[in-house]
């Protein structure tokens, strides 16, 4: 697959007027959505900005105990899905993640012919099935984290969903880093994961944004349940992506990790830069206007273009969001891409699904940044049977099946088994059945 970007294709203008007849008064009422919307950024992006990393106080990124899940007050817990991130601290005993980055450096030294990049000083891999990962991923603390995340969601109608179950968590195989210091890393600039134009091309996928679609844009709730768990994320089968629902994505530090030492970075309010980014192409600064205007004034519909402001074409498919401050400059990323606060081995961070992120090109402290990255992921019918097809690429050592196909780890020496698969929780959010004595 070709890795060039490229623009988006002249069909795109028919996507959008099929949009805007699935609305009523559709161009009036997002039009005004769209001028309140640049008058909330205008000042919601200050106070992000000013907030900065700030550790005490108001903070732009929550911290919390994992020993406070379930305690926590509803303020906190509205502040969490408002911020749409979460830093958890001592999910996992200190020794205990430790040992786990001792083990992947001994994989890694072991099995020099693995794959990840750059190529001449590999630092991300593509490995799913070592020993520590599996181990992390099954562990009922960590599994109990995924567990209370999954339960910020819900249906906000109060119909009953069939079949899901936010109390049953699933593992959901990822790979890992471990960056050296020094090192430029421009892989990860600001995006979303778990789907692309499908957001708007995908009816279901499009559903969970109705309210900003119909101008009602405070009234969106990026937690309710009802179409993100049938919406399709992957309509083009691009490799690295997810096709499973992952209430929030996250990683479990290894390591110590600050601000500047090659961390995660977020635009901390979801709700707002998913009512602008949805909203975005189908507005064009006037004649003489600049894009980086602030008055909506200085705005007209417009849908007389393919353009989808961050989706690029990549082959026959498409990848994307990838907001920046030429496409999308009211949300003013050199400013308000927030570093989360320093973590330290057993600490997890996370990250609503819809949240814009980014990785940190520098990474100026003294040791290996090492994160596995672990996300959210409820029990749905359609999670489960990725799960099923999972399980049989563990069982054959190969990549899982939403990543490219590699060589394997099969050949591997070290390689984990289903024995380091530790207790029943573990066990059953991997798929396999727990035997009953």
């Amino acid at each position: 697959m070709s890795t060039e970007l490229g623009p988006c294709p002249p069909r795109f203008v028919e996507l959008k007027k099929a949009i805007v007849a699935s609305y009523p008064d559709f161009e009036a009422r997002v039009t005004k959505a769209w001028g309140e919307i640049l008058q909330e950024l205008d000042k919601t992006t200050k106070e992000i900005a000013k907030l900065g990393s700030k550790l005490t106080g108001v903070q732009n990124v929550p911290e919390v105990n994992f020993a406070e899940l379930g305690h926590l007050s509803p303020e906190r817990v509205k502040e969490i899905k408002s911020k749409g991130c979460v830093v958890i601290r001592d999910v996992v005993d200190d020794a205990e993640a430790k040992e786990w980055q001792e083990w992947l450096r001994e994989y890694v030294t072991k099995n020099p012919d693995i794959e990840g990049f750059p190529e001449n000083d590999k630092q991300f891999f593509q490995l799913y099935w070592t020993k520590s990962q599996i181990r992390a991923r099954a562990h009922p603390n960590v599994l109990e984290t995924t567990k209370w995340l999954n339960q910020m969601y819900h249906v906000r109608s109060g119909e009953k969903v069939e079949e899901v179950d936010l109390t049953t968590p699933l593992s959901y195989a990822d790979r890992f880093r471990i960056r050296h210091p020094g090192v430029q890393w421009d892989a990860h600039p600001p995006h979303i994961d778990g789907g692309s134009i499908e957001r708007w091309e995908d009816q279901v996928f499009r559903g969970c944004f109705a309210e900003i679609l119909s101008g009602d844009w405070r009234a969106h709730d990026p937690y309710d349940l009802r179409n993100r768990i049938n919406a399709r994320s992957s309509l083009y089968k691009r490799p690295n992506q997810s096709t499973v629902f992952r209430t929030y994505q996250g990683w479990l530090a290894l390591s110590e990790t600050g601000p500047n030492e090659g961390t995660l970075q977020v635009f901390p309010n979801v709700l707002l830069s998913n009512a602008y980014i949805i909203l975005r192409p189908f507005f064009t600064p006037k004649e003489g206007k600049s894009i980086e205007s602030f008055d909506p004034e200085d705005w007209q519909f417009d849908i007389s273009n393919p353009d989808f402001p961050g989706i690029y074409s990549l082959g026959q498919a498409f990848t994307g969001p990838r907001p920046n401050t030429k496409t999308h400059p009211h949300l003013r990323l050199d400013e308000t891409m927030v570093s989360v606060p320093k973590v330290f081995p057993g600490d997890m961070v996370f990250w609503h699904c819809d949240v814009v992120h980014a990785v940190e090109k520098q990474h100026t402290g003294k040791e290996d940044s090492t994160v596995m990255y672990i996300p959210a992921v409820p029990y749905t019918p359609a999670n489960a049977a990725y799960i099923e097809r999972q399980k049989e690429s563990f069982l054959k050592g190969v990549a899982p099946p939403d990543f490219p196909v590699t060589k394997g780890e099969a050949h591997c020496e070290g390689v984990g088994k289903v024995d380091d698969l530790e207790n029943p929780i573990g066990k059953c959010a991997m798929g396999f059945a727990i035997e009953v004595a």
